[in-house]
């Protein structure tokens, strides 16, 4: 007997798995961006750059020598946290006699998007990095690292748009993309709510990392997962939650995957994960201790139901309030232990403001045979109000008069359930079988 139907477990465990923090995106910023002028020729005029990328071989203009040694001297002000110092020479050098060719002036875009970033001041670091972009005879080098660092402070700004298109000219360009780049991709895609092209992006990262024997990264799984649970592709999200779980164990995604299988209505898997979370020890929630007593209850197992609960409000996981008191008593009554039910549902009805769960109190002293303590309980429940079904209740409180032989009272809570159309023919029953028994007992007496 399911207590609890299954389409309310799986709305409990699923609203559950949404409210969990599904994924955090964050651009990684580079920790250090290096400037890039020590691969170039010095004291010459040209210099030929190898042909690392996807351009032909060109040549490229040359730092000259005094440029070269005021950028050392910049780097060693860096070092030193003399970033004041080190932006001064910075904007001598833009504003010296003479005019810096690109090259030198990739240099020190590339300094002053150090400085920024390290203050923390990310709108200028885009700007010294969309600066070395424009430079037409830069290195193919320098231009595209800071490309691909101009991406990351578009997506640091939430510029979305502009660091996927950026990012994607970088991979034009470059003959080597590595997984953590898809992976910024996938993360462009998925805020820019590009779901299909995310999956795209993701899906070749992790296979990447796969490939070379590597474990992709605990945040890259979750970005998948998510995609494809926006898409509703559940059977895809386990086999994911199953790679999490073999390299990351941890509770949430074992509670994800005990979702993901009520989606599939695989109640008994949707058991299984859950309930391993529980034996581990990784379930210290209250909402995660009863959820967990739903999921027994809605799979016939009452007993484990009871434990749990019971055993969470004696560690104090679970506050004993009317709610949760009424659960446990509603999972011993299922498990048939009619005497752990009673005193459990007792403190439920004391700390309701409502006669509702008094009447389900009376019905379980009835179980029990307790007429004289159902008769109490029953009628303060109606008393109190705010039952939802008065005649259920009248069909227990006449029963437990005519146990109690008082036949008047009986026949008139009998009569009171016959009003109601649902429980007009089960009234009517008893009330002619009552009948019968009076003249029962009556000829007996005669005789």
């Amino acid at each position: 007997m399911n207590v609890f139907p299954l389409k309310t477990i799986k709305r409990w465990t699923c609203a559950a798995a949404i409210s969990l923090p599904l994924l955090a995106i964050q651009v990684t910023l580079p920790t250090i961006v290096e400037p890039v002028f020590g691969e170039l020729v010095f004291g010459m005029v040209h210099a030929a750059e190898k042909n690392k990328f996807k351009q032909k071989t060109k040549r490229v203009q040359a730092i000259n020598q005094k440029v070269y040694k005021k950028l050392v001297k910049i780097q060693d002000l860096i070092e030193a946290k003399d970033e004041a110092g080190a932006l001064k020479i910075l904007s001598a050098l833009e504003a010296g006699k003479r005019t810096l060719n690109d090259a030198e002036k990739a240099s020190v875009y590339n300094l002053k998007a150090f400085i920024y970033y390290n203050k923390n001041q990310i709108n200028k670091a885009l700007g010294a990095y969309k600066a070395i972009t424009a430079l037409e005879q830069a290195p193919d080098s320098t231009k595209l690292q800071a490309r691909y660092s101009l991406a990351q402070m578009y997506f640091a700004t939430e510029q979305f748009n502009s660091g996927v298109d950026s990012l994607q000219q970088w991979m034009k360009e470059s003959t080597v993309v590595g997984a953590s780049a898809y992976v910024m991709m996938a993360q462009g895609r998925y805020q820019l709510k590009q779901y299909n092209k995310a999956i795209v992006s993701i899906d070749k990262a992790i296979s990447m990392y796969k490939e070379k024997g590597k474990v992709p990264k605990e945040g890259w799984y979750s970005l998948q997962r998510f995609l494809y649970q926006e898409k509703k592709n559940y059977r895809k999200v386990v086999s994911i939650l199953k790679e999490l779980i073999k390299h990351y164990p941890k509770k949430q995604h074992w509670i994800q995957l005990s979702s993901m299988y009520g989606e599939l209505d695989q109640q008994k898997e949707q058991l299984i994960a859950f309930e391993t979370a529980y034996v581990q020890g990784l379930l210290d929630k209250e909402s995660e201790l009863t959820r967990m007593a739903y999921i027994f209850l809605a799979s016939d197992v009452p007993y484990k139901a009871a434990k749990v609960m019971d055993n969470g409000i004696k560690e104090k996981l679970i506050e004993p309030t009317s709610k949760n008191l009424q659960l446990l008593g509603t999972a011993w009554r299922a498990a048939q232990e009619i005497d752990k039910a009673i005193p459990e549902m007792a403190k439920a009805a004391e700390k309701s403001d409502k006669g509702e769960l008094w009447t389900r109190l009376g019905s379980l002293y009835l179980s029990n045979d307790s007429f004289d303590s159902a008769v109490k309980a029953i009628n303060a429940g109606l008393k109190k109000g705010g039952v939802k079904r008065p005649d259920q209740a009248n069909l227990a409180l006449g029963m437990s008069y005519f146990n109690l032989k008082n036949y008047a009272f009986a026949r008139k809570a009998f009569s009171r359930a016959k009003d109601d159309k649902r429980s007009a023919e089960t009234a009517g029953q008893w009330i002619k079988y009552m009948e019968k028994e009076i003249e029962r007992q009556k000829s007996l007496m005669d005789s």
